[in-house]
C-alpha cells in the first residue's frame, strides 16, 4: 500500500530560534502587534510503499530518528496517510 508521510520538524521549545525571532521583530516592526510568538520548522512530505499504516510510521518514525531531526534541537511529529 501507499501512504503520504508528512513530517513536521521543529525546534525544541526550550532553544532560541534565533529565525522565529527575527520574524516575530519584522512583524511588531510592521504593525503585527498581535503576534506575540513566531517558532519556524521544517515540512516534509515523504511518500512510501508499506505493508500497512502501522509499518510505514515505523519506518518514518525511523528516518526522522536516524536521518531527519537532531535530537539535541529538534522535536518532530508526523501523520501517516493512506492514498
Amino acid at each position: 500500500m501507499k501512504y503520504i508521510a508528512e513530517i513536521n520538524i521543529m525546534p525544541q521549545k526550550a532553544l532560541l530560534d534565533p529565525q522565529g525571532k527575527a520574524v516575530l521583530s519584522s512583524a511588531n516592526k510592521n504593525g503585527f502587534i498581535n503576534i506575540t510568538n513566531v517558532r519556524i520548522g521544517k515540512n516534509i512530505e515523504i511518500e512510501i510503499e508499506a505493508g500497512n499504516k502501522n509499518d510505514a510510521a515505523q519506518i518514518i518514525d525511523d528516518l526522522c530518528k536516524q536521518i531527519l531531526i537532531n535530537p539535541v534541537i529538534e522535536s518532530y511529529k508526523f501523520n501517516i496517510i493512506e492514498i
